[in-house]
């Protein structure tokens, strides 16, 4: 038997930044993601967010990659949002996302900040987030 332990911070919004995400509808997405992604054997540590994007913290396993996890969390949870009429207009999630390893001895920080999402965005906005993300780990804007 193979054992791997492999984090990902993972973060994806709403196309055009949509505030679909507001506290009740992200409590149903949320749960709605956890109990799909236990079903799929996508194990996912921690998820949060705030109204227009959300954090995940995976660990993948052994015959999973990113691409093909984070296709089956945004895929079947916009339809299963659109289908359940959760929003009131058509839910997108935007096509790019984010995901970066994480160390373990960095869990429990990211952690931290993925349950803290609402106070984080009190101060910060997602916007700033991203542009944040963006440099801190030297990604490259391309149009």
């Amino acid at each position: 038997m193979s054992f791997i332990r492999i984090w990902v911070h993972i973060v994806f919004g709403t196309k055009n930044r949509e505030e679909f995400l507001v506290k009740d509808v992200r409590e149903k997405v949320i749960y709605h993601i956890k109990e799909n992604a236990r079903i799929k054997n996508i194990f996912i540590d921690c998820i949060n967010g705030y109204n227009d994007h959300l954090h995940c913290l995976i660990s993948l396993g052994l015959d999973q990659n990113i691409s093909k996890v984070v296709n089956l969390i945004k895929g079947e949870s916009s339809y299963w949002i659109n289908k359940n009429k959760v929003t009131k207009t058509k839910f997108e999630w935007a096509d790019e996302y984010f995901a970066v390893s994480v160390s373990e001895s960095q869990v429990d920080s990211v952690r931290h900040y993925i349950g803290n999402q609402e106070e984080h965005h009190r101060k910060k906005s997602f916007l700033e987030e991203h542009n944040e993300f963006m440099n801190k780990y030297g990604f490259k804007f391309i149009p």
